[in-house]
């Protein structure tokens, strides 16, 4: 394949512009913020199912509480009337009066009951509403963390943009010195090692496998023509001669 040394010189450029891009698209990939973005949401949503669990513990705690201040009243309700009744004078028999004193003392004992279990429940939905208190808390200090991360992530991806827009801008310029086979042959090259098609040749070095060429190497190189399109012999790439060759 033949092309002019300026026009090799700007398969260079590309090769730059592109390695440019690669690694535009690596760095939004690999952003730290990313992975703590994904172990946030990970976590607010483990804590979601939790919450949801503390706010049903809550209602039905709640529920329990008001059922058990109505029994509670029941019975103190009941007490009172008979009490009242009994203060009152107006049951004369000494049998009826016994089964009274015996209602109330039965009604005393089922009240007391109640109140203990009133106040069991009253602590237990203290507790169940302070430990959901330090889950909304703990949700909401990650949903903070979250909206940082987020921010932080976008403001990276469009400070990348910006750079991928004006790295575009300049490949199609370069493009238009590229003639379509040499270019083909780039793509082709660069798809097949690692985003690398074309390679400077410094100081009898491909830079693109690394590796210094050979003497019989360098002496092809020296006898091939200015316009000739060399490759590498260990890793094929499109090598480009400079001033810094060695040659």
């Amino acid at each position: 394949m033949i092309a002019e040394p300026a026009v090799q010189l700007r398969l260079l450029d590309l090769q730059a512009l592109d390695s440019r891009l690669d690694q535009i698209e690596h760095r939004r990939r690999s952003l730290p913020q990313l992975a703590t973005i994904a172990d946030l949401e990970s976590r607010l949503a483990a804590l979601r199912d939790r919450i949801v669990a503390g706010e049903t513990e809550v209602d039905d705690l709640e529920r329990g509480l008001a059922k058990a201040e109505t029994d509670v009243e029941q019975v103190r309700s009941r007490a009172a009337k008979d009490q009242e009744l009994l203060d009152s004078g107006r049951v004369s028999s000494a049998r009826e009066l016994e089964n009274l004193q015996h209602e109330i003392a039965s009604l005393a004992r089922r009240q007391g009951d109640l109140e203990e279990a009133e106040l069991e429940v009253m602590e237990r939905l203290e507790d169940a509403r302070t430990a959901l208190g330090t889950l909304t808390a703990e949700r909401d200090a990650l949903r903070t963390e979250l909206d940082r991360a987020v921010a932080e992530r976008d403001e990276a991806w469009s400070a990348g943009d910006r750079d991928r827009e004006w790295v575009t801008h300049e490949r199609t310029a370069v493009l238009e010195d590229i003639p379509a086979e040499l270019l083909a042959l780039y793509v082709k090259l660069r798809a097949d090692h690692d985003g690398v098609g074309a390679a400077k040749l410094h100081q009898r070095r491909c830079e693109g496998c690394r590796m210094e060429l050979t003497p019989t190497d360098i002496g092809r190189i020296r006898d091939a023509a200015p316009d000739e399109v060399l490759r590498c012999e260990e890793c094929r790439r499109i090598l480009v001669r400079t001033p810094e060759s060695g040659l």
